[in-house]
């Protein structure tokens, strides 16, 4: 009667625990627990998928918003990354980072959830055939929402991706 008693208090503990949207050392909502990668994890990680990244300032400083920085992304936006490369069969470019100059908010560039991609033809006719059209975003950018829940925003010369997953890595 005790063992079972002590199983179900662990189960409620690590269930507590590992349930989206708690935090698990304060018990704080937070709606997506995350892993943090450096720039050199996520190049690596870019080049083994063979995606490539570009800055108009030619560097990788998160503090100069003319750099294209991966310093603190999360390891499930990198996937993202990878996944989209790897679904598509496209060359895919990224533009922006985690580097300071882009909107804020949780779901930021800053805090790792989104990267910007070069428009191509190829990844623009995946994203638009193959996700879901949602509408226009706030500032007039239509989006597409992945079945993964990731959204898609063409904001004219580049797509704004917002990573709240991997999408299905």
């Amino acid at each position: 009667m005790k063992l079972r008693s002590v199983l179900t208090a662990l189960a409620l503990v690590l269930g507590a625990l590992f349930a989206p949207g708690v935090g698990v050392l304060t018990g704080a909502t937070d709606a997506h627990a995350v892993t943090k990668i450096s720039h050199a994890t996520a190049t690596s990680m870019f080049r083994s998928s063979g995606i490539t990244w570009s800055s108009s300032g030619g560097c990788s400083d998160r503090n100069n918003p003319t750099c294209t920085s991966f310093e603190q992304l999360n390891l499930a936006s990198a996937k993202g990354a990878q996944t989209l490369k790897s679904a598509s069969g496209c060359a895919l470019n990224i533009t922006g980072g985690t580097e300071t100059g882009h909107a804020g908010g949780t779901y930021s560039h800053w805090n790792g959830y989104k990267l910007d991609y070069s428009k191509y033809t190829c990844i623009g006719n995946y994203i638009k055939n193959t996700f879901t059209y949602i509408g226009v975003r706030g500032d007039g950018a239509p989006q597409w929402k992945s079945g993964s829940g990731n959204i898609y925003a063409d904001e004219g010369n580049h797509w704004d991706v917002t990573y709240y997953n991997c999408g299905g890595c």
